[in-house]
């Protein structure tokens, strides 16, 4: 079973505790829990309330559905370029499409990105970066598009993006352990990050950009635990049942990927290069990561959806979380096949 999985990894100080939540439709659902919140084994254990800082996985819990939730109301098309909402944005050419599947040009980051304490004004840093090529000539993965879409989420919704996240996001599909710049009382359960000047970061972002943003952006900033993600997945797999996006909406979103890129998702396509949910998952299965160490991947195929939630980060930016993940996914697989041929 996965489990004894990642105990070895635990033991072996790859991660410092992780927190899994599995589901098969509406018939199984694994959780499992481990470790300890600091790598300090005498610190407090994981457990299924644990919160994490789930890094880039805002982009596809916050960003993508505000916008898609936007556009399936009217009030915005995917095809306005970025200049009809900030009207400083150098490049006519840029639309809201282009920065959802990552093919706007804009480059991956901002320099100086990785100083959390720089003072200057970030949004007319990112308005003012050259593209890289042409929009939609190719995907680069790219953190300023994404704070774009945020920026406009707040613009068009005429709200902050982290009160438009909790109205028609968190609130609607039951996520209670979801925000930006989460409560000081949450802090006894939420996993720290990584070391800086002043101690580990803990119960603030790690991410810089979204840090000098003010706690929340487009493309970091959300905290939440592994049951809030397992449950807004299945709003991906069941649109018909949830309150986030038509079906009609999530399948536009895989309609045309681009270099294995959907709306926001990674989409397997049984490409060469691997996925962090490994080889053997159903062509069209969908998911993203965050630099912390947390990931969400979902199978249509199989009605599976495996949220893997740890602050592999912790110890530090060289960790093998990237290695980990697809050995983590095919361990599902395995356990669920096992499973199966018991009954």
């Amino acid at each position: 079973m996965f489990e004894r999985l990642i105990s070895v990894w635990i033991k072996n100080k790859q991660i410092p505790g992780a927190v899994v939540d599995v589901r098969m439709g509406d018939r199984r659902h694994i959780r499992f829990s481990g470790g300890h919140l600091f790598s300090d084994e005498a610190s407090q254990p994981m457990t299924m309330s644990t919160v994490f800082d789930a890094a880039s996985l805002t982009k596809v819990v916050v960003t993508l559905p505000s916008i898609v939730q936007l556009a399936q109301s009217g009030k915005l098309l995917l095809s306005d370029p970025i200049q009809k909402y900030v009207p400083k944005f150098r490049h006519d050419r840029v639309t809201i499409r282009h920065c959802l599947q990552h093919t706007s040009g804009l480059p991956a980051d901002v320099p100086g990105y990785r100083n959390r304490y720089a003072t200057g004004d970030l949004l007319r840093e990112i308005v003012e970066q050259p593209l890289e090529f042409e929009p939609g000539r190719r995907v680069l993965y790219s953190d300023p598009g994404m704070i774009l879409l945020g920026l406009i989420v707040s613009l068009v919704a005429d709200q902050p993006l982290q009160d438009y996240a909790r109205e028609h996001i968190f609130t609607p599909m039951g996520m209670h352990n979801s925000s930006f710049n989460p409560p000081e009382s949450w802090k006894d359960r939420i996993a720290p990050t990584e070391w800086c000047e002043t101690g580990y970061l803990h119960g603030v972002v790690h991410d810089e950009k979204a840090h000098r943003l003010g706690g929340a952006s487009g493309s970091a900033g959300l905290f939440t635990s592994a049951a809030d993600l397992s449950r807004y997945a299945l709003g991906w797999l069941y649109p018909e049942r949830y309150p986030l996006l038509s079906p009609e909406w999530v399948k536009k979103c895989f309609e045309a990927p681009i270099e294995q890129r959907g709306w926001g998702w990674q989409v397997w396509q049984g490409q060469e290069e691997i996925l962090s949910c490994g080889k053997n998952w159903s062509i069209g299965s969908f998911g993203h990561t965050g630099f912390t160490g947390c990931s969400l991947w979902i199978d249509p195929v199989r009605e599976l959806t495996v949220v893997f939630m740890t602050n592999a980060v912790h110890l530090g930016r060289d960790n093998a979380i990237r290695q980990l993940r697809p050995q983590l996914h095919d361990a599902v697989l395995s356990a669920i096949s096992e499973q199966r041929s018991n009954e």
